[in-house]
This record gives C-alpha cells, sequence and structure tokens, in this order.
C-alpha cells in the first residue's frame, strides 16, 4: 500500500485528502500523475520570420484580466489549500504572483463550509494584493451548498472570480467521492446569475467539449478554462490513493480526455474568453496556446513543483523563464504585442489537422 494510501486510510476528511495529493503530485520521482497522451502542442509549429523588425526591448507581454494590468498572459492555476502544507504554498504562490505580476488561483474552498479554521489559508488577497485572485469550489457544491453562503465566503476571500471545478472523472475514483451530478448545469447557471464577481467554468484535466463550452458562455459565465488532458491526470492520481482492483480500474484511465492543443484549434478563441490549461508546461506551449485562441494560459504542477524544491524564489525564476521564452518566440514570429501574437501564422502537422477534424465531426453528431 503506497504512502498516499496509508495516510488517506487515517482519516476520511478533506484536509488529510487534499493533504494526500499535494504529497502524490510533488514527489514526481514516486508518483507519475500526468496523463499517457500528450497535450499535443507538439503538433503546433511557428512560421519563423527572418527579418522581424521589432525591438525586443519594446515587445509587450501585458493584458488586461478582471479589471487587472497583468504581465503576462499567465496564471498559475488552483491546486492547493486545505491541508497541513497548504497554507505555507498558498502563501508563497501568492507571494510569486505578486511579483511577478500574474493571477493566482486556490485550492477549493469547500473545505471552509466544514472546517471554517482554514480561512486563512485562503485568505491570499493581503499578499496578492495587485493581482486577481481566484477562489475555487466544485460544482457539485454549487448544487448542494446554499449560494448566499457562497457569496458571502466570496466577499469575505476578497477575490475577483470564482472557479467551477468540473471534476466527475476524479470524483467517481474518489473514495466516498461524489458519484451524483444531475442538476449541475442549472446550479451553475443560477449561481452566475447573482454572483458577486465574474465565474469560470473549469474541467479538472480531461477538457470540456465545444458544445457544452457555448451553453455556459451563454448562461454569463465569464471565461472557460478548457483544461484539457495532456498534463495531470486526477484519475491517476486517485489511483495513487487506492489498492487491488480499484486501482487497477483507475490506471485504465490514463489516457482519457480530450487533449488540450485539439480543443483549442477545435474551438478557437470565443470571443477571448477561453483560458487553456492542462499540459502548459513551458514558453512555447503558453505562446502555442494563446497562437489558438487562448486569452491566457494556466500552469499548476510546474510551480508546485518548483515551490517544494526552491520554494517563492524558484517560482519566480520559474515565471521569468517563461516570460523570456514567451518574448523570444514573439520576437521570431514579428509579434509586438499579445494581440498579434493571436494573428500569428503556424502550421500543424497533418495527423494533428485529421484528429481535430474528426473532433469536429463528432461534436456535430452530439
Amino acid at each position: 500500500m503506497s504512502t498516499a494510501s496509508k495516510n488517506s486510510k487515517k482519516s476520511g476528511n478533506i484536509s488529510n485528502r487534499k493533504k494526500d495529493h499535494l504529497d502524490i503530485c510533488v514527489n514526481k520521482d514516486k508518483y507519475n500523475v500526468e496523463s499517457s497522451i500528450t497535450s499535443g502542442f507538439e503538433n503546433i509549429h511557428f512560421i519563423h520570420e527572418a527579418m522581424p523588425e521589432l525591438n525586443e526591448e519594446n515587445i509587450n507581454t501585458k493584458i488586461t484580466f478582471l479589471d487587472h494590468e497583468i504581465k503576462l498572459p499567465l496564471f498559475i492555476s488552483c491546486m492547493t489549500g486545505g491541508s497541513t502544507g497548504g497554507l505555507k504554498v498558498n502563501t508563497e504562490l501568492a507571494k510569486a504572483a505578486q511579483s511577478a505580476g500574474i493571477p493566482v488561483g486556490l485550492g477549493s474552498i469547500r473545505i471552509l463550509f466544514r472546517e471554517p479554521e482554514y480561512f486563512e489559508q485562503f485568505h491570499i488577497k493581503p499578499i496578492a494584493k495587485d493581482v486577481p485572485v481566484l477562489a475555487n469550489i466544485g460544482s457539485v457544491q454549487i448544487r448542494d451548498i446554499e449560494h448566499k453562503l457562497i457569496y458571502e465566503m466570496i466577499k469575505r476571500l476578497e477575490v475577483q472570480a470564482i472557479v467551477i471545478h468540473l471534476n466527475p472523472g476524479q470524483e467517481i475514483f474518489q473514495p466516498k467521492g461524489d458519484r451524483d451530478f444531475i442538476g449541475i448545469f442549472n446550479a451553475v447557471s443560477k449561481f452566475t446569475d447573482k454572483s458577486p464577481v465574474p465565474v469560470i467554468v473549469k474541467e479538472t484535466g480531461f477538457g470540456i467539449r465545444a458544445s457544452r463550452i457555448r451553453q455556459l458562455l451563454n448562461t454569463g459565465v465569464s471565461y472557460i478554462d478548457l483544461a484539457g488532458a495532456g498534463g495531470t491526470n486526477w484519475i491517476t492520481v486517485e489511483s495513487h490513493r487506492l489498492t487491488g482492483e480499484e486501482a487497477k480500474i483507475a490506471k485504465e484511465f490514463s489516457s482519457w480526455g480530450i487533449p488540450t492543443a485539439m480543443l483549442m484549434d477545435s474551438i478557437g478563441s470565443m470571443d477571448n474568453r477561453i483560458l487553456a490549461s492542462g499540459g502548459l508546461r513551458n514558453g512555447i506551449d503558453l505562446a502555442k496556446s494563446i497562437a489558438l485562441g487562448a486569452y491566457m494560459g494556466g500552469m499548476a504542477l510546474p510551480f508546485i513543483r518548483e515551490f517544494k524544491f526552491s520554494k517563492k524564489d524558484g517560482v519566480i525564476r520559474r515565471i521569468g523563464e517563461i516570460e523570456k521564452t514567451l518574448r523570444a518566440v514573439m520576437l521570431l514570429t514579428g509579434s509586438h504585442d499579445i494581440h498579434q501574437l493571436r494573428q500569428t501564422r503556424f502550421w500543424r502537422k497533418p495527423d494533428f489537422t485529421e484528429s481535430v477534424k474528426a473532433l469536429k465531426d463528432a461534436e456535430i453528431l452530439i
């Protein structure tokens, strides 16, 4: 039995589960948590501009997000919170986000409705005072918890948006996880209608199909975070907390989901309301997601692992590497700013193009 499984056997509470998740994700030498399929960005190639007519110093990577000017089209995606180590991680990631001038997301605030003593772990706005902070809660909780209570918590946390995560894949393999997902869409729609802050809906590593994206945006949701396949696979994460037949079945889903780049190429920008996460690992991936139509790109696992080995300074250094790579791509494609990067030309590998076409055709049949 794995260490994580032993921990989860000791207690079924949320904080122990969150600790298990964090331990599994950061120990890459012990646990494989990433999808067995790639995000697909390796199939996208920029067309090199040998005469860019640009001065690198004048390249502008800034965009506006949630009424804040941010330095890069990049955010630290939601992953941590509600465990013994969560406070330290959230605090340091918030410091890194503030220093780098980018948004930062929190792990699920679900625990606050059961164990309110964890509030300070999630109240990071005083640390990240100049950048957007994103709270995060599951779609089942949106259905089952009185919306007034969630609105009040959002206000107390002083966040700039609430992320509603869709995670039936993870829940179905999670011991004592949710099994009933009836009424989720209507609950999200009603919640969005009166939410005191913009609502972002995201998957947790398996993607959201095009028709569902359109439905959600039509309800008033501000952004959709695709969180496609190719990065952290949360069924695989849960498999490390399971034993025997349950673990074996969970591992069969290592390639589940729709790759992020394929999703991006099939849906486009949706009026700049699409965020891309799920397998983005460097500045090249970020640049490709922008070129495919994403308004911003998000990463979680790279920053969590960086924090484990080199704390806040390592996270800041990693963000700096991503920025330098992004600026180099912009120079070598002749893109003065992020708007021009979204218009830049690229080519796709033939097999990838066929796969995207097949995805579009399948979506038409739904």
